[in-house]
This record gives C-alpha cells, structure tokens and sequence, in this order.
C-alpha cells in the first residue's frame, strides 16, 4: 500500500505535468483512467485530433491528415476506446473483446492518456518510487520522453539527458 506521501507526491508530479501541458483544450486533450471513448469520439489539442472510428480504427489527424493509426479498420463493431486504471490503453469490440493494446498495463493507478501540443499522444501516470524529500515552494521536475531522448523538465527550462 503506497503512503499518502507518495500518493501526494505522485497526484502533484501528474498534475504539473498536466498543467505543463496545459492549454485552453486541456480537457478535451486528455482520457483519464477508467474512461472510455466511444465510436465517433475524439480528443484533440489544436489541429491534431485522436478518433476512435467507427469501423474500430484509432486515428491520430493532423489538419484532416491521418498520421497514425492503430491499425484495426473493420477488425470488429461497436469499438470503444478505454484508458483502463492500470495504464494499460485497450480498443474493445462490440462484444468486449480487446482488438489492439498498447501492453503497458502495470500496477493500479492513476493515468491518462494525453494528445500533446507536439503531435504525439502519450500515457502519463504515477511515479514508481520518490523519497518524498521535495521543497514546499520549489519548481516541480518532471522526467518525459523516450528512450532516446529523454528530457528533465524543471520549472520553465528543459534539459536534455543523453541516452537512459
């Protein structure tokens, strides 16, 4: 059971994060865990709009342009999308039965899937560990990116850290 230190911590690293991302269309950019999108929903963050079709095909648009997919056109019926609370990403069909996943489910908790103002559409969620030493009134850091780029985000800077 995690302590409600590092349940605090955890909820003010997501919610810097958010706020990093933050925008006028905040929510219409995020999927919180235990929701679920229905065919013919759509998050969005400017001209970049997330589609769950309905002919069960997840498409990310660029200015009407798609630019990724999950590949799963016409792979069943009635599809909905859902960002289950243990960060997993699941397309369902009609009859509850998964057709894509993004296989990162992990422990219970708290995540969401987010349409960036970069384009690209990331599961963010709680820390695996912290030591709960962080300074009341200090620049919140927030570690994002990808294997081979991974930032450090510190306040309003942004660090690159070379290979992980």
């Amino acid at each position: 059971m995690s302590s409600p230190s590092l349940c605090n911590s955890t909820f003010f690293i997501l919610s810097a994060t958010l706020a990093f991302l933050a925008a006028s269309s905040f929510a219409d950019s995020v999927l919180y865990s235990g929701d679920t999108m229905y065919a013919g929903q759509s998050l969005s963050y400017g001209n970049y709009i997330l589609t769950m079709q309905t002919d069960c095909n997840l498409v990310l648009y660029d200015n009407g342009r798609a630019v990724w997919s999950s590949n799963t056109y016409n792979q069943g019926y009635s599809c909905t999308l859902r960002m289950q609370t243990d960060g997993n990403l699941v397309i369902y069909d009609g009859s509850n039965t998964a057709i894509w996943a993004t296989n990162t489910g992990r422990e219970q908790g708290n995540y969401v899937l987010v349409v960036q103002p970069d384009r690209n559409v990331v599961i963010y969620g709680g820390a695996i560990w912290g030591a709960g030493s962080n300074a009341v009134g200090t620049a919140p850091v927030i570690i994002s990116g990808n294997s081979t780029q991974p930032a450090v985000v510190a306040g309003d800077g942004i660090t690159m850290v070379a290979g992980k």
